[in-house]
């Protein structure tokens, strides 16, 4: 992880600082910051809110510019400074007092459609719901889960099959096949669903009364995923073809292994049953990572399976892989 971890400090970031790529490697180099005897890590966290002034993306709405506050309010819990947190609170209090009435079906990029205003990707569920249930925890106001609720709600009646128990990208491949005739189900996509549920549930208290909600979803889909990693222990950018897509994806295998061992260490998951599938996807994420330290295998960013090379990397493959280290850790600990 130490190794990982370095080499993403030694290479310069290539999306904006708010941008949803490096905020999914910020949240996971929070949680090796944590482990870490280095204060550096840290540091290059400070350094990066200093930069953005602790704002937002500039999106009101979107998702994909909200995840930047996971960092920002880990960072206030640290160093309890208020700037930390004021941007993050302001804009999703505006967003609850000022809902979008956006719809999220007929899914498009097209200019003029702002399906995107709401949840209606699936990777909006790692994106928008895991900083609204870390707010609620921070601030102790559950106003915020009820919100958060209600939204992540939606868009799982509408994107989640209940007969495969994995998550549409979106619902413009509720019609599609793979070439093997199986639907469409993205492994990055679901890995953003997976990790997230365990962000969601972290923040989560005991007592909260929707918790039974997201502990089914998370043990259904685990059960599915479980089934469908590879004898090398890596799972695939298409779930349910991965002939077709026979390269490993080390970002939908980081963010499962993630989930997997968090389940275990949180008593939602067999440990008998589990562990030897998060063992066996740990191994393959470490042969992954190149003699340097960069991490390979990583499918770049899209919103379906694509072919995958041995030199691809990006920062959010990076955060899913220390994510996944951290909570190992957790487990050996």
């Amino acid at each position: 992880m130490e190794k990982v971890a370095d080499w993403q400090l030694k290479t310069p970031l290539q999306h904006q600082l708010t941008d949803w790529t490096n905020s999914a490697l910020y949240k996971g180099m929070v949680e090796w910051a944590k482990i870490a005897k280095s204060p550096e890590y840290y540091n290059w966290l400070y350094n990066i809110g200093e930069k953005t002034n602790w704002q937002l993306g500039k999106r009101i709405y979107h998702a994909d510019d909200h995840v930047v506050g996971l960092m920002y309010l880990e960072m206030y819990r640290k160093y309890h400074e208020k700037k930390m947190l004021k941007p993050t609170k302001k804009r999703l209090d505006w967003i609850m007092k000022n809902p979008s009435d956006a719809s999220i079906k007929n899914f498009s990029y097209e200019k003029g459609n702002n399906c995107t205003d709401r949840w209606s990707w699936c990777d909006a569920l790692f994106m928008g719901p895991t900083v609204w249930a870390t707010l609620a925890n921070v601030t102790g106001k559950k106003k915020y889960l009820n919100f958060m609720f209600k939204e992540y709600k939606a868009t799982t009646d509408y994107l989640f099959d209940t007969n495969e128990n994995l998550f549409y990208r979106d619902d413009r491949y509720f019609n599609m096949k793979e070439a093997n005739g199986q639907k469409i189900f993205w492994g990055r996509g679901n890995g953003w669903v997976f990790a997230g549920l365990a962000i969601i549930m972290t923040e989560l208290p005991d007592n909260y009364k929707e918790r039974p909600y997201f502990e089914d979803i998370f043990k259904k889909m685990a059960a599915k995923l479980a089934t469908l990693q590879d004898s090398s222990g890596y799972w695939h950018a298409s779930l349910l073809d991965p002939k077709s897509y026979p390269a490993p994806e080390t970002s939908a295998t980081a963010f499962y292994v993630y989930g997997l061992a968090w389940g275990i260490t949180n008593g939602l998951l067999d440990k008998e049953t589990y562990l030897p599938v998060v063992q066996k996807g740990w191994q393959a994420l470490v042969r992954a990572v190149h003699p340097d330290g960069k991490l390979g295998w990583v499918q770049p960013i899209g919103a379906d399976p694509k072919q995958v090379t041995s030199d691809m990397t990006e920062v959010y493959g990076v955060g899913g892989f220390l994510l996944a280290g951290s909570e190992i850790y957790r487990i050996l600990k």
